[in-house]
């Protein structure tokens, strides 16, 4: 569950999301985290603008953005090698998420499993906006 404040937009946006991916992930900045992957699980949220003078919208791809897309985008980054910090791997996917001229806001969150034994996940969640927003 994202800690974030519902998005107040004008006009408002459609969210579609990405929820709960597990991959292995070459990451971590101790000397133990080198060399092996750990299980990560990854949850990205984007914003799309959103028609509402229209009960039901074109049932057509074209007029929102494919989750394909964002889930083959983050294998990609996630088998680029290793990143040292949660933050710059969640940075790296709302980049690619944002590359997309039709999303307004993304929100990425991820966790490191199995870190803690007493802990279900350590992690971090960002939200980025295009420059030119």
């Amino acid at each position: 569950m994202s800690i974030f404040a519902p998005w107040v937009e004008s006009p408002p946006l459609r969210c579609l999301f990405i929820n709960n991916m597990l991959l292995d992930a070459n990451i971590g900045v101790f000397p133990h985290e080198q060399g092996v992957t750990q299980r990560i699980r990854v949850s990205v949220w984007f914003g799309v603008d959103d028609r509402t003078d229209l009960e039901i919208g074109a049932d057509d791809l074209s007029r929102t953005v494919s989750y394909e897309q964002v889930v083959v985008l983050i294998h990609r980054i996630v088998a680029e090698g290793h990143v040292r910090l949660v933050e710059t791997l969640a940075e790296r996917i709302a980049a690619g998420v944002l590359s997309d001229t039709r999303v307004r806001v993304v929100r990425v969150r991820i966790e490191k499993l199995d870190v803690f034994e007493e802990i279900e996940s350590v992690g971090v969640e960002i939200e980025r906006r295009p420059c030119s927003l």
